[in-house]
């Protein structure tokens, strides 16, 4: 049974092979990756980011772009091991929003 994020042999439009600038928060995402799982013992592996964004469900994985579902993923995944709680996340957040007003 194929998931909703098994799309290869699928037809598609037409691939844009131009390189693109990343957005400083892109940038970012692959930063925390990259430091996460080089640590040792590493707080992620590759295997574990893809678990996260195959879990993600067919809405939100198609609603999401690239670095937002591996975000999402490694949100859950520091959840799941307790990196980080719900509860520090959410201050973060706030705090990020309220300077940005």
């Amino acid at each position: 049974m194929r998931g909703y994020h098994d799309v290869g042999g699928l037809p598609t439009g037409a691939i844009e092979r131009a390189e693109h600038n990343y957005e400083l928060w892109e940038k970012r995402v692959d930063a925390l990756v990259v430091l996460l799982s080089n640590r040792n013992p590493p707080l992620i592996c590759d295997d574990e980011l893809r678990r996260g964004i195959e879990s993600l469900g067919a809405e939100a994985y198609e609603k999401l772009s690239y670095y937002e579902r591996w975000i999402a993923s490694l949100t859950q995944v520091l959840l799941e091991k307790g990196v980080l709680t719900v509860d520090e996340l959410g201050r973060k957040l706030a705090e990020i929003e309220e300077r940005e007003q």
